[in-house]
């Protein structure tokens, strides 16, 4: 029987497995995320908020500093690392946390990963936005999340038009992928994009669709949690979205997700162990049925 080969990222020299698939708690040091209950900015907050992602099942911390609603406020390098550093620097006394750094900027990119030591880069707009990004990646050689987006974050809806949306979304991923490899980058994480530069109606087109982007043989991550294209459907708020976040984290997983960025991280784990079970026919706690 041939071996199955799951997929791996290398984070701080040791190999990490994508099986099962991971949960990425979000950590946002902003006054306006679109969901206001993810908010963290005092020191005593951010210590809270990590330790529940870690005790909760989280594997990695994706930490922003910008937030990318279209609404929101244009916001300088030196805010974005103002807000980030003390963050990250909390961060650093949990070795056992991932670090995800959540910016657009090389500049940020790179003095988060040497001065405080993130792990990963997660890039809203797939280099776009800052030309020396891939270059950036490449000479600090850690794991890439390349997230499909057009435009920038107050900009984006006005570019939801295309000949066929995964099509369009597979020649991105392939165009950027190509760069990256010529710049000696290896571990590459694909990011779809939900509800950057699409409709509500393309959002779902994707999520049925998802599964035509595994054709990279990178890992998938997917970002859905208590999105617009729940609460806007169901006429609710983001506060009344999680519900509507764990069936489509139920539908992620089904179609190849490796990695899911949440707010709620204990329904995220719960849903990762369920499906795995099901997938198994087992359960992962070793318990009988009754």
């Amino acid at each position: 029987m041939p071996v199955e080969m799951h997929k791996t990222i290398h984070v701080r020299g040791k190999l990490l497995s994508l099986h099962p698939p991971l949960v990425m708690g979000i950590l946002n040091v902003t006054p306006d995320s679109f969901h206001a209950g993810s908010r963290t900015q005092t020191e005593a907050a951010i210590h809270r908020r990590i330790e529940t992602i870690l005790r909760e099942g989280g594997r990695i911390i994706d930490i922003g500093g910008y937030s990318s609603r279209p609404d929101a406020a244009e916001v300088s390098p030196e805010e974005e690392m103002r807000r980030l550093a003390p963050a990250l620097r909390i961060a650093e006394t949990y070795p056992e946390a991932v670090v995800s750094v959540d910016t657009f900027r090389a500049s940020i990119a790179r003095r988060s990963v040497e001065v405080y030591g993130a792990s990963i880069i997660n890039d809203i707009s797939g280099g776009e936005l800052d030309a020396d990004m891939f270059r950036t990646v490449a000479d600090l050689r850690v794991p890439y999340i390349l997230m499909h987006m057009r435009g920038a974050p107050q900009t984006m809806q006005q570019f939801t038009t295309y000949d066929d949306l995964i099509v369009d979304i597979r020649k991105y991923f392939a165009r950027k992928v190509y760069e990256l490899q010529l710049l000696g980058v290896n571990d590459m994480l694909l990011d779809p994009g939900f509800g950057f530069s699409k409709t509500t109606e393309q959002n779902f087109e994707l999520m049925r669709r998802l599964d035509e982007l595994t054709v990279f043989d990178l890992p998938l991550l997917v970002g859905v949690s208590r999105k617009s294209m729940i609460y806007k459907l169901l006429g609710t708020t983001p506060g009344d979205s999680l519900n509507g976040t764990t069936f489509l984290h139920t539908l992620a997983l089904q179609k190849g997700a490796d990695i899911l960025r949440v707010h709620d991280v204990k329904a995220a784990t719960e849903v990762v162990r369920l499906m795995q079970a099901y997938s198994n026919n087992h359960t992962l706690c070793g318990c009988t049925s009754e």
